[in-house]
């Protein structure tokens, strides 16, 4: 078959509400069916569109898009971080929470090192380090370099958290 807007023959035409589209057309094409009509109807000369075909549209390319609105409504991108559970799409405080708190007190008021505070919380340093520096526990959304307020409670005031983040810093610098 060939692609209903441009007219391009390929062997991996997709069926789109009742319509072939080739790769490139369908990567374009808008998700509302009234729309998606008017799309169709604005045809294109399929050489037009060779530029395309050769460096290919960038993979996930919508669904970047759609995940990028999700996390600018609030939305949590990922798993759940430890302290945190996800109910109805929701980041919930859990039992595991206290826990979060007594890591970052630890980590603020005493010199443990890295090493033994993940052993005594039963994660890996990197692990460790991923917690202290998870701006999720803020009460906020981090996702393609973006920070987005979120809809779900902090665990760790401001202060606490970005005094961490200087002390990490600190345990982090490359000895002499």
């Amino acid at each position: 078959m060939a692609c209903e807007k441009c007219g391009y023959k390929d062997s991996k035409e997709v069926k789109l509400k009742d319509y072939y589209l080739c790769q490139v057309c369908l990567k374009f094409s808008p998700e509302d069916k009234d729309y998606l009509e008017d799309y169709i109807n604005e045809k294109i000369d399929w050489k037009e569109l060779e530029t395309f075909r050769k460096y290919k549209p960038q993979e996930g390319f919508k669904q970047k898009i759609g995940m990028d609105k999700k996390a600018s409504e609030g939305n949590v991108m990922s798993r759940a971080p430890l302290g945190y559970d996800i109910i109805h799409g929701k980041l919930i405080q859990n039992k595991d929470s206290s826990r979060v708190h007594s890591l970052f007190r630890t980590f603020l008021n005493r010199n443990y090192s890295l090493n033994s505070m993940a052993k005594n919380f039963s994660l890996s340093v990197n692990g460790l380090k991923k917690v202290l520096t998870n701006r999720t526990y803020l009460g906020e959304v981090k996702f393609d370099g973006k920070i987005h307020k979120g809809n779900h409670d902090p665990l760790i005031s401001p202060e606490i958290f970005y005094a961490v983040g200087r002390k990490l810093e600190d345990y982090l610098k490359p000895r002499k």
